[in-house]
């Protein structure tokens, strides 16, 4: 059997066996195999045999922030997998949990001691820690003497995660909610908040009176609030201004609410700041975190709580936080989680994230001029071109290949998450290749029929 063929045939067996992300089970699915990856660049395998290699514009859904085969990542796996890969996390401790919460204790938003967030959860998925913060919302307020309390206030545009209570704090029309009728819970759902390129002081206003007046009528139902900070991900990339956290905090306070802040897509300073609520100021009772957090190498995710959270449902009936991962904890994956972070803690992400979002804004630029395109946007390391209607999704990701530039576009958006470490030839590759695959397919007239979700968030 020649090479093409074994490799034809890998992907006939995926084919046959798997199943992927908001994919059917076809025998037609469009795949390509990796054969490596190095720093930004995959290398991949046609069906056909042909080699590309191809700049991960996606940092495979927006967490291999650091590049494939970091030297320091790989160091850090090398050195845990020397000791123990995993242990049970009931009743046991060991370094690199312990190790891993002081660290997203000490840079979360608000300082310990001042309703910052110092105690942590670690979950196996962004999912599974929005799941969690959930459940602990639910707890506290149980705890807090309103057993009533729970329903939750999300937003319109927002996407939280594929598990069953995360998805029913999820967008109730855009989202999955049709696919489960009756089975996901009765959440209550603010306007999408204003757009942050055109909104002005009297339309951000304007949307906080109307979250203000649906949480007054609600409260007495409500554990919380949940939303993704200053960007909506999978809900349409959809930036919209940090005033609007400010807004919610002081709905939140004003009703006994607690205020959760998923930064499973915005961690780690994606759009420019740390974490997304730093660019209001303000401190949530939860926050999530996931993706970013091993650079990346493996799946782990966190959700961060205040003292008084923590102490409320701790001292609740329950007397616990009631969930319990088999591979909570996992060590491996908190080494690699500490390495992340240490290169994180350097403090050279933020001139990267500034250089990368103004060359995306260059880039982009000239997808203005194309009839397809609705708009262009930029916030931190994120580049979106929005079409007028859905992306063709296979024929623009080969597009995109043919351009050297790997995309997973959904809806109608083609954006970009580029690894940190891109440099501006990299940027300049990416933002060239998005825009020529959008004219090659779109301004051709060659359109086809997408799902409505072909993304992943958490």
């Amino acid at each position: 059997m020649t090479p093409d063929s074994e490799q034809t045939d890998l992907i006939q067996r995926d084919r046959a066996r798997l199943w992927h992300p908001y994919a059917p089970a076809s025998p037609g699915l469009p795949l390509w195999e990796v054969e490596a990856a190095d720093g930004v660049r995959l290398r991949l395998r046609s069906e056909d045999g042909t080699r590309h290699e191809v700049i991960d514009a996606m940092s495979s859904w927006w967490s291999v922030i650091h590049g494939y085969r970091n030297p320091v990542l790989d160091a850090a796996a090398k050195e845990q997998l020397a000791k123990f890969s995993h242990v049970m996390f009931g009743g046991l401790t060991h370094a690199p949990a312990v190790e891993l919460a002081e660290r997203l204790v000490a840079m979360a938003p608000g300082a310990p001691g001042r309703s910052g967030l110092e105690r942590v959860f670690l979950a196996d998925s962004g999912s599974v820690a929005v799941e969690v913060a959930l459940k602990l919302a639910v707890q506290f307020q149980t705890a807090a003497g309103h057993p009533r309390r729970q329903r939750f206030l999300s937003l319109r545009g927002g996407y939280h995660g594929d598990t069953f209570a995360a998805m029913g704090v999820c967008d109730p029309v855009d989202g999955m909610h049709s696919a489960f009728p009756g089975l996901l819970a009765g959440n209550l759902f603010a306007p999408r908040p204003p757009a942050a390129a055109s909104a002005t002081p009297e339309i951000v206003q304007a949307w906080a009176s109307d979250v203000a007046g649906l949480a007054a009528t609600h409260a007495a139902e409500l554990a919380a609030i949940v939303v993704e900070p200053v960007l909506q991900g999978a809900g349409g990339m959809h930036a919209y201004p940090a005033e609007c956290l400010t807004a919610l905090r002081e709905v939140a306070d004003r009703h006994g609410l607690l205020l959760i802040f998923d930064e499973i897509a915005t961690g780690f300073g994606r759009t420019g700041e740390l974490f997304a609520a730093d660019h209001a100021g303000v401190v949530p009772d939860i926050m999530c975190v996931g993706k970013a957090l091993t650079g990346g190498y493996l799946t782990l995710a966190a959700m961060l709580c205040t003292a008084e959270v923590a102490a409320a449902v701790s001292g609740g009936q329950a007397g616990a936080l009631l969930h319990g991962p088999t591979f909570m904890g996992n060590p491996l994956a908190c080494a690699v989680a500490n390495a992340s972070l240490g290169i994180i803690g350097t403090g050279r992400w933020r001139a990267d994230v500034a250089r990368i979002g103004a060359d995306l804004a260059l880039g982009l630029a000239p997808s203005r001029e194309l009839s397809a395109v609705r708009e262009v946007r930029t916030i931190g390391a994120v580049g979106v071109i929005e079409l007028h209607d859905a992306v063709d999704v296979t024929a623009v990701t080969a597009a995109a290949i043919r351009h050297g530039v790997w995309v997973r576009p959904f809806r109608n958006l083609v954006y970009t998450m580029p690894p940190y470490i891109s440099t501006a030839a990299d940027t300049a590759q990416i933002t060239a290749g998005m825009t020529a695959a959008v004219a090659e397919v779109h301004e051709a007239g060659i359109h086809g029929r997408v799902p409505a979700h072909s993304g992943s968030a958490s």
